[in-house]
Protein backbone atom coordinates (compact mmCIF):
# COMPACT_ATOMS: atom_id res chain seq x y z
CA UNK A 1 0.00 0.00 0.00
CA UNK A 2 2.00 3.53 -1.03
CA UNK A 3 2.24 6.12 1.92
CA UNK A 4 1.07 9.47 1.21
CA UNK A 5 2.09 11.95 4.09
CA UNK A 6 0.00 14.87 5.68
CA UNK A 7 0.71 17.91 7.44
CA UNK A 8 -0.89 20.53 9.38
CA UNK A 9 0.00 23.75 9.94
CA UNK A 10 -2.74 23.94 12.75
CA UNK A 11 -4.47 21.06 14.68
CA UNK A 12 -8.23 21.29 15.32
CA UNK A 13 -11.60 19.72 14.71
CA UNK A 14 -11.94 22.67 12.32
CA UNK A 15 -9.88 20.21 9.83
CA UNK A 16 -11.67 17.36 9.98
CA UNK A 17 -11.83 16.64 6.36
CA UNK A 18 -8.84 16.12 6.27
CA UNK A 19 -7.49 14.47 9.79
CA UNK A 20 -10.74 11.72 8.64
CA UNK A 21 -9.11 11.14 5.41
CA UNK A 22 -7.27 8.52 7.91
CA UNK A 23 -9.79 8.73 10.89
CA UNK A 24 -12.43 7.82 8.73
CA UNK A 25 -10.75 5.23 6.59
CA UNK A 26 -10.88 7.19 3.14
CA UNK A 27 -7.45 6.70 2.45
CA UNK A 28 -7.07 2.69 2.94
CA UNK A 29 -10.29 2.90 0.77
CA UNK A 30 -8.09 4.18 -2.17
CA UNK A 31 -5.46 1.84 -1.37
CA UNK A 32 -3.58 4.65 0.49
CA UNK A 33 -1.63 4.40 3.67
CA UNK A 34 -1.42 8.07 5.88
CA UNK A 35 0.75 9.51 7.99
CA UNK A 36 -0.29 12.94 9.40
CA UNK A 37 1.42 15.51 11.78
CA UNK A 38 1.34 19.31 12.20
CA UNK A 39 4.11 21.62 11.62
CA UNK A 40 6.87 21.64 14.20
CA UNK A 41 7.82 24.96 15.18
CA UNK A 42 9.80 27.17 13.01
CA UNK A 43 8.50 25.13 9.73
CA UNK A 44 5.80 26.07 7.49
CA UNK A 45 3.74 23.38 5.20
CA UNK A 46 4.95 24.57 1.96
CA UNK A 47 8.07 24.12 2.64
CA UNK A 48 7.59 20.80 3.60
CA UNK A 49 5.27 20.11 0.82
CA UNK A 50 7.72 21.78 -1.74
CA UNK A 51 10.96 19.96 -0.58
CA UNK A 52 9.12 16.75 -1.02
CA UNK A 53 9.33 15.53 3.05
CA UNK A 54 5.58 15.47 3.20
CA UNK A 55 2.87 15.63 0.07
CA UNK A 56 0.10 17.12 0.69
CA UNK A 57 0.01 20.47 3.39
CA UNK A 58 -2.90 22.11 4.80
CA UNK A 59 -2.50 25.77 4.50
CA UNK A 60 -4.50 28.90 2.96
CA UNK A 61 -5.17 30.88 -0.18
CA UNK A 62 -3.04 33.70 1.27
CA UNK A 63 -0.10 31.55 1.61
CA UNK A 64 0.64 31.95 -1.91
CA UNK A 65 0.80 35.99 -1.97
CA UNK A 66 4.03 36.26 -0.40
CA UNK A 67 5.64 34.76 -3.21
CA UNK A 68 3.61 36.86 -5.52
CA UNK A 69 4.00 40.13 -3.99
CA UNK A 70 7.86 39.26 -4.76
CA UNK A 71 6.98 38.88 -8.12
CA UNK A 72 7.57 34.70 -7.87
CA UNK A 73 5.56 31.76 -8.63
CA UNK A 74 4.28 29.78 -5.47
CA UNK A 75 5.53 26.78 -4.23
CA UNK A 76 3.04 24.74 -4.29
CA UNK A 77 -0.30 24.93 -5.74
CA UNK A 78 -3.64 25.33 -4.02
CA UNK A 79 -5.76 22.42 -4.89
CA UNK A 80 -9.01 22.14 -2.82
CA UNK A 81 -10.69 23.52 -0.41
CA UNK A 82 -11.21 22.53 3.49
CA UNK A 83 -13.16 25.02 5.16
CA UNK A 84 -15.25 28.07 3.31
CA UNK A 85 -15.64 29.97 7.16
CA UNK A 86 -13.14 31.07 9.58
CA UNK A 87 -13.38 28.46 12.07
CA UNK A 88 -12.53 30.71 15.04
CA UNK A 89 -14.80 31.08 18.28
CA UNK A 90 -15.18 33.61 20.82
CA UNK A 91 -15.61 32.06 24.05
CA UNK A 92 -16.92 34.58 27.56
CA UNK A 93 -16.01 33.56 31.27
CA UNK A 94 -19.67 33.89 32.39
CA UNK A 95 -22.85 32.92 29.63
CA UNK A 96 -23.82 35.87 27.96
CA UNK A 97 -27.04 35.23 26.03
CA UNK A 98 -27.14 38.83 24.99
CA UNK A 99 -23.39 39.33 23.77
CA UNK A 100 -22.72 42.26 21.61
CA UNK A 101 -19.03 42.34 19.78
CA UNK A 102 -18.72 45.99 21.62
CA UNK A 103 -18.40 44.69 24.91
CA UNK A 104 -14.92 43.41 23.75
CA UNK A 105 -13.98 47.06 24.29
CA UNK A 106 -14.44 46.96 28.19
CA UNK A 107 -12.37 43.90 28.51
CA UNK A 108 -8.97 42.04 27.74
CA UNK A 109 -9.01 40.14 24.80
CA UNK A 110 -7.26 36.98 24.50
CA UNK A 111 -6.65 36.16 20.74
CA UNK A 112 -4.52 34.65 18.38
CA UNK A 113 -1.82 37.36 16.77
CA UNK A 114 -0.41 37.36 13.37
CA UNK A 115 -1.34 36.09 10.16
CA UNK A 116 -4.82 34.87 9.01
CA UNK A 117 -6.18 34.69 11.59
CA UNK A 118 -5.42 37.64 12.94
CA UNK A 119 -6.37 39.92 9.40
CA UNK A 120 -10.12 37.51 9.53
CA UNK A 121 -10.64 38.44 12.90
CA UNK A 122 -9.61 42.14 12.26
CA UNK A 123 -12.06 42.04 9.11
CA UNK A 124 -14.96 40.75 11.30
CA UNK A 125 -14.69 43.06 13.76
CA UNK A 126 -14.31 45.86 11.55
CA UNK A 127 -17.83 44.01 9.87
CA UNK A 128 -19.03 44.89 13.12
CA UNK A 129 -17.90 48.38 13.60
CA UNK A 130 -14.70 47.84 15.78
CA UNK A 131 -11.62 48.60 15.30
CA UNK A 132 -8.98 45.32 16.44
CA UNK A 133 -6.47 47.84 17.25
CA UNK A 134 -8.42 49.79 20.30
CA UNK A 135 -9.42 46.76 21.92
CA UNK A 136 -7.15 45.82 25.29
CA UNK A 137 -5.68 42.58 23.84
CA UNK A 138 -3.42 39.81 25.21
CA UNK A 139 -1.19 37.61 22.43
CA UNK A 140 -1.43 34.19 22.08
CA UNK A 141 -0.06 31.43 19.84
CA UNK A 142 -3.26 29.72 20.43
CA UNK A 143 -4.15 26.06 20.78
CA UNK A 144 -2.36 24.14 24.23
CA UNK A 145 -0.60 27.56 25.14
CA UNK A 146 -4.31 29.82 25.14
CA UNK A 147 -5.84 27.07 27.13
CA UNK A 148 -2.91 27.40 29.82
CA UNK A 149 -3.30 30.52 29.48
CA UNK A 150 -6.82 30.94 30.28
CA UNK A 151 -6.57 29.04 33.32
CA UNK A 152 -4.25 31.09 34.72
CA UNK A 153 -6.77 33.81 34.75
CA UNK A 154 -5.51 36.12 31.37
CA UNK A 155 -8.38 37.31 29.38
CA UNK A 156 -12.22 37.73 29.77
CA UNK A 157 -12.45 36.78 25.98
CA UNK A 158 -11.01 33.79 24.41
CA UNK A 159 -10.25 33.67 20.78
CA UNK A 160 -9.63 29.81 18.79
CA UNK A 161 -10.86 26.92 16.54
CA UNK A 162 -13.44 24.59 17.73
CA UNK A 163 -12.87 22.23 20.19
CA UNK A 164 -10.85 24.51 22.14
CA UNK A 165 -13.69 26.74 22.81
CA UNK A 166 -15.88 23.70 23.06
CA UNK A 167 -13.94 21.80 25.68
CA UNK A 168 -14.14 24.95 27.87
CA UNK A 169 -17.65 24.91 28.00
CA UNK A 170 -17.29 20.71 28.60
CA UNK A 171 -15.43 21.54 31.78
CA UNK A 172 -17.33 24.74 33.13
CA UNK A 173 -14.54 26.98 32.24
CA UNK A 174 -15.98 29.62 29.49
CA UNK A 175 -18.84 29.48 27.15
CA UNK A 176 -18.87 30.72 23.50
CA UNK A 177 -20.64 33.75 23.05
CA UNK A 178 -19.65 34.56 19.28
CA UNK A 179 -18.27 33.01 15.85
CA UNK A 180 -16.02 35.03 13.42
CA UNK A 181 -17.08 33.07 10.59
CA UNK A 182 -20.38 34.39 11.19
CA UNK A 183 -19.43 37.88 11.25
CA UNK A 184 -17.31 37.45 8.34
CA UNK A 185 -18.97 35.59 6.11
CA UNK A 186 -17.91 32.56 3.13
CA UNK A 187 -13.90 32.89 2.51
CA UNK A 188 -11.15 30.81 1.49
CA UNK A 189 -9.88 29.98 4.63
CA UNK A 190 -7.96 27.26 4.40
CA UNK A 191 -7.16 24.84 1.69
CA UNK A 192 -4.88 21.70 0.16
CA UNK A 193 -1.74 22.37 -1.07
CA UNK A 194 0.62 20.03 -3.26
CA UNK A 195 3.80 20.18 -5.47
CA UNK A 196 3.24 21.43 -8.77
CA UNK A 197 4.53 17.72 -10.46
CA UNK A 198 2.72 15.98 -7.70
CA UNK A 199 -0.76 17.12 -9.37
CA UNK A 200 -0.84 14.86 -12.30
CA UNK A 201 0.10 11.37 -10.37
CA UNK A 202 -2.14 8.45 -9.65
CA UNK A 203 -1.29 9.00 -5.89
CA UNK A 204 -2.67 12.79 -6.41
CA UNK A 205 -5.98 11.31 -7.83
CA UNK A 206 -6.68 8.88 -5.32
CA UNK A 207 -5.87 11.44 -2.57
CA UNK A 208 -8.12 13.45 -4.19
CA UNK A 209 -10.99 10.78 -4.09
CA UNK A 210 -10.21 9.75 -0.81
CA UNK A 211 -10.65 13.17 0.63
CA UNK A 212 -13.69 14.23 -1.52
CA UNK A 213 -15.28 11.49 0.41
CA UNK A 214 -14.01 12.70 3.63
CA UNK A 215 -14.93 15.98 3.51
CA UNK A 216 -18.63 15.04 2.39
CA UNK A 217 -18.70 12.55 5.62
CA UNK A 218 -17.51 14.98 8.41
CA UNK A 219 -20.48 17.43 6.63
CA UNK A 220 -22.82 15.21 6.80
CA UNK A 221 -22.36 12.29 9.46
CA UNK A 222 -23.87 12.30 13.12
CA UNK A 223 -21.21 14.72 14.59
CA UNK A 224 -20.39 12.13 17.37
CA UNK A 225 -19.34 9.28 15.05
CA UNK A 226 -16.66 12.01 13.60
CA UNK A 227 -15.73 12.99 17.02
CA UNK A 228 -15.06 8.84 18.02
CA UNK A 229 -13.52 8.17 14.85
CA UNK A 230 -10.90 10.71 15.47
CA UNK A 231 -10.44 10.72 19.14
CA UNK A 232 -7.03 9.31 18.72
CA UNK A 233 -5.92 12.39 17.35
CA UNK A 234 -7.18 14.76 20.27
CA UNK A 235 -6.56 13.17 23.56
CA UNK A 236 -6.95 16.13 25.53
CA UNK A 237 -10.30 16.70 24.00
CA UNK A 238 -13.22 15.31 25.55
CA UNK A 239 -14.90 13.59 22.81
CA UNK A 240 -18.15 15.27 23.14
CA UNK A 241 -16.86 18.07 22.90
CA UNK A 242 -14.85 17.33 19.83
CA UNK A 243 -18.63 16.53 18.65
CA UNK A 244 -20.27 19.48 19.25
CA UNK A 245 -17.17 21.39 17.48
CA UNK A 246 -17.97 19.31 14.17
CA UNK A 247 -21.94 19.89 15.14
CA UNK A 248 -21.08 23.59 14.47
CA UNK A 249 -18.85 23.51 11.73
CA UNK A 250 -21.77 21.56 10.24
CA UNK A 251 -24.43 23.98 10.66
CA UNK A 252 -22.27 27.05 9.88
CA UNK A 253 -21.27 25.40 6.18
CA UNK A 254 -18.05 25.09 6.73
CA UNK A 255 -17.26 21.93 4.93
CA UNK A 256 -20.39 22.03 2.79
CA UNK A 257 -20.07 22.52 -1.07
CA UNK A 258 -17.59 20.50 -3.32
CA UNK A 259 -14.04 20.46 -3.22
CA UNK A 260 -12.64 23.29 -5.29
CA UNK A 261 -11.62 26.17 -4.07
CA UNK A 262 -14.75 28.69 -5.45
CA UNK A 263 -13.45 31.92 -7.01
CA UNK A 264 -16.08 34.28 -5.27
CA UNK A 265 -14.52 32.70 -1.76
CA UNK A 266 -10.88 33.47 -3.15
CA UNK A 267 -12.07 37.07 -3.92
CA UNK A 268 -13.97 37.62 0.11
CA UNK A 269 -10.14 36.45 1.07
CA UNK A 270 -8.38 38.77 -0.99
CA UNK A 271 -10.92 41.49 0.83
CA UNK A 272 -9.82 40.29 3.76
CA UNK A 273 -6.10 40.78 2.92
CA UNK A 274 -6.80 44.01 1.61
CA UNK A 275 -8.38 45.33 4.95
CA UNK A 276 -5.22 44.78 6.83
CA UNK A 277 -2.99 46.29 4.10
CA UNK A 278 -1.39 42.54 3.31
CA UNK A 279 -1.02 42.62 -0.13
CA UNK A 280 -0.68 45.43 -2.73
CA UNK A 281 -2.99 43.94 -5.12
CA UNK A 282 -5.58 41.37 -5.73
CA UNK A 283 -3.70 38.28 -7.32
CA UNK A 284 -5.08 36.39 -9.67
CA UNK A 285 -6.99 33.27 -8.99
CA UNK A 286 -5.21 31.09 -11.75
CA UNK A 287 -1.89 31.84 -10.28
CA UNK A 288 -2.80 30.22 -7.10
CA UNK A 289 -5.37 27.72 -7.58
CA UNK A 290 -5.65 24.61 -9.50
CA UNK A 291 -8.64 22.25 -9.97
CA UNK A 292 -8.62 18.80 -7.71
CA UNK A 293 -6.49 16.31 -9.44
CA UNK A 294 -9.20 13.78 -11.44
CA UNK A 295 -11.15 16.44 -11.67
Amino acid sequence: MDTINLIASRHSAFYSPLISCIAGGFLEKEGLDGTYRPAKPGETTGTEVATGRMDVGQAAVSASWASLEKGEKPIVAQFAQINRYDGFIIAAREPDPAFQWSKLRDKKFLHVHGGQPEAMLRYGLHKEGIDLSDLDDIESPGGDEMMRQWRDGQGDYFHEQGAFPQQLEHLGEGHIVASVGEAVGPTAFSSLICRWDWLDTDMAKRFAAAYRASRNWVHTADPMEVAKAEESFFPDIAVKATAAAVSYYQKLGTWSGNITVEPDLYESALDVFAHSNLITKRHSYDDVVVAPPGG
